[in-house]
């Protein structure tokens, strides 16, 4: 007999791309969940494409792979007024979204969380950004080695006559996207015991 998962039943519909983001969804598809990750028509997740090696899956990275098992992908073009319908029925249906876009961007193409809120007052919804929703770096591209840079983690790497270093990790996106799934969990609870959804942010 198949044990059944904690999350076994849950709808995660995940927008996030590259890492942090969908290492969240990785993590909850792990306990269960079922995790629908929204992907650009054509391309799909650019992170497919990228950190080629002589690794690869079927022409894609192994670190798309890695993080994106275990889930289903739908195509989907978010300028398309057809499709965004068809995106508001999965969000109407899902117990959890998350995103990982610049601030503003999820708003702008209607699927911020009070938008969301409106067609789905309980959902639990996460998001990953760079540097945070407001503050002076809140429109810089945000990515791992840029918050390893800026922390100033890289100088923990590398000898004594070394420059900064990157790590061998991706630590930031990693710790970024475990922070999210907690949060995410917490807020599961909440609305499990109180019927109430709501909001975190991770960065």
């Amino acid at each position: 007999m198949t044990e059944l998962l904690p999350l076994d039943g849950l709808k995660v519909l995940d927008f996030s791309q590259f890492l942090a983001g969908p290492y969240c969804a990785l993590k909850l598809a792990d306990l269960g969940a079922d995790v629908v990750k929204v992907e650009r028509t054509g391309l799909g997740d650019l992170s497919r494409y990228l950190y080629l090696t002589d690794t690869k899956i079927g022409g894609e990275s192994t670190i798309f792979h890695a993080i994106n098992r275990n889930k289903r992908s739908v195509a989907v073009d978010l300028k398309s007024d057809e499709d965004k319908a068809r995106l508001r029925k999965l969000v109407a249906d899902a117990d959890v979204i998350l995103q990982n876009f610049r601030p503003g961007v999820m708003e702008r193409l209607g699927f911020g969380y009070e938008d969301v809120k409106k067609i789905n007052p309980t959902v639990v919804y996460g998001t990953v950004t760079g540097y945070g929703s407001d503050g002076p770096w809140v429109n810089l591209p945000g990515q791992d080695l840029l918050a390893q840079a800026r922390s100033g983690v890289m100088w923990l790497s590398g000898g004594q006559d070394d420059g900064p270093v990157a790590m061998g990790l991706p630590v930031a996106d990693v710790l970024a996207g475990s922070a999210l799934a907690h949060g995410v969990l917490a807020l599961l609870y909440r609305r499990a015991t109180k019927g109430i959804g709501g909001y975190v942010e991770t960065s």
